[in-house]
């Protein structure tokens, strides 16, 4: 089964399979879009139409945060896979050292641009990325 997310003017579609969980972070980016983020393996998500995207950075890191470019919803993000490295408090997973970087990708879909989600069947983690990176 999968779902279709879309930015408010339509420009931007994307289908997933439909998760059992996800994240919301209160980093100073996740806490201003707003974002219940959805995390895929590279190849999971299909974009299905992508008109006039931009691509947005805060850090080194690589993360990449794109958004419609037109209305300007964030849609989705491609980043190093976090969770691969580190726990949700910050502190590295066994057989990782604190500052190591993932060499692997992750992918993240912004559910709230999912018409009719049913949110009682995904189970949404709130991460405290203020305080822990």
């Amino acid at each position: 089964m999968s779902l279709t997310a879309s930015c408010h003017c339509g420009a931007t579609k994307i289908q997933a399979p439909v998760p059992t969980s996800a994240t919301e972070c209160n980093c100073t980016y996740c806490a201003r879009t707003g974002a219940v983020w959805a995390y895929y393996k590279p190849g999971e998500l299909a974009v299905l139409s992508q008109d006039d995207v931009r691509t947005y950075s805060a850090t080194e890191a690589d993360n990449r945060h794109h958004f419609c470019g037109r209305c300007g919803m964030q849609t989705w993000g491609d980043s190093p896979d976090w969770g691969s490295v580190y726990n949700t408090d910050g502190t590295p997973k066994p057989g990782f050292e604190a500052g190591a970087m993932p060499s692997a990708r992750i992918h993240a879909l912004n559910l709230r641009l999912v018409d009719d989600l049913d949110w009682s069947a995904i189970a949404v983690e709130r991460v405290d990325g203020r305080n822990s990176w």
